[in-house]
């Protein structure tokens, strides 16, 4: 599949993705993504994070490419269940948080605990998750354990740490060639 012969969904995590993060420029690069804007990137929850992306891709008019980062990775296995079947071709998902870690509250918002549980059935579409091994909220066996329950193609991104720009990863080329791999054969 050809970005041009698709919609791309762009879901960011808390706080939304800056100027200078991947998803962002991603969308300024690619001309069928679009970010799914979500009611209240500061202080989300569970429901309408995860109604905002039904919505979007049944709004969709071509094939969908989920592109989710952090909790929008969460969202995205929630909705899924819930979305058209066949509407959607296939989710890139990058550094998933663990909302389950009884130690996250000091990482991040305690709140996001609301996103707990993550679910562990296999995502209807095929699917990439990215995980770093230096990842601070998620370890990268946590990864592993979900890219297995979701039948995902678990892809290791070395020491990375969260996957954003405050890691280093502005424009991450490296992912998007990955991204263009996982579009190929769909």
């Amino acid at each position: 599949m050809r970005t041009a012969d698709c919609d791309i969904l762009v879901i960011p995590g808390y706080g939304n993705s800056g100027p200078d993060h991947w998803q962002s420029r991603w969308q300024e690069r690619l001309s069928t993504a679009r970010r799914v804007a979500m009611p209240d990137w500061d202080h989300p929850e569970p429901e309408p994070w995860r109604d905002a992306i039904i919505a979007a891709v049944q709004a969709a008019t071509r094939p969908v490419i989920l592109v989710a980062h952090s909790l929008g990775v969460v969202s995205t296995v929630q909705a899924a269940p819930y979305l058209p079947p066949g509407a959607v071709r296939g989710a890139f998902l990058v550094a998933l948080p663990d909302v389950e870690r009884p130690d996250l509250p000091g990482l991040l918002p305690g709140f996001l605990r609301a996103f707990a549980p993550i679910p562990h059935d296999p995502l209807p579409f095929p699917a990439v998750l990215v995980a770093s091994r230096t990842d601070p909220y998620t370890a990268y066996a946590r990864a592993e354990t979900f890219a297995a329950a979701w039948r995902a193609e678990l892809v290791d991104a070395g020491e990375s740490g969260h996957l954003n720009g405050e890691s280093g990863h502005g424009p991450w080329p490296e992912g998007l060639m990955r991204f263009a791999g996982f579009l190929r054969p769909l």
